[in-house]
């Protein structure tokens, strides 16, 4: 932190994601520790999560990428400084998504969490919906690009 800057909020830790700090490597907690303050002072915020996790944040440690922090903005308790806390979730390897398969157990989900886009992903696309009985898929040579039959004239006789 800067001389004189004051944070703009409050840090707390998940006792689970404080255990995964210390467990993680010494240059990824060093530079887990400068990107929360980074996010304390309000310099920068991560990404914004989707689906399940919607409404907590990712930030991406280290310059390989394997390694994030999950948190989430919430209301301070009465007796602190700042009104609103940054509130760690988990600092885990993102490897097979396990850091979004543990807050999702950290937060109390029975099933694992779905991002937006994998909803998505695994839903009924509208096409597949059926209307109503009388409706069938079109013939191939109303398909655009397609060869379309001969045309033949009744007044022409054909040889």
């Amino acid at each position: 932190m800067s001389q004189g800057q004051q944070p703009a909020f409050g840090l707390s830790f998940d006792p689970r994601a404080l255990t995964d700090l210390l467990q993680a490597p010494g240059d990824i907690r060093d530079l887990t520790l400068s990107r929360l303050q980074d996010v304390v002072n309000a310099e920068c915020f991560g990404t914004r999560l989707t689906g399940d996790l919607e409404g907590y944040r990712k930030l991406i440690v280290d310059a390989r990428r394997e390694w994030r922090v999950v948190y989430g903005l919430r209301p301070a308790p009465e007796t602190a400084t700042h009104r609103r806390e940054i509130h760690v979730v988990a600092v885990r390897p993102r490897a097979g998504n396990d850091v979004y398969d543990e807050v999702g157990r950290r937060l109390g989900m029975t099933r694992r969490p779905r991002s937006a886009r994998t909803h998505a992903a695994r839903s009924c696309p509208p096409q597949l919906t059926t209307r109503g009985a009388g409706l069938r898929p079109p013939l191939p040579s109303a398909m655009p690009g397609l060869p379309r039959p001969a045309q033949t004239s009744p007044h022409r006789p054909t040889r």
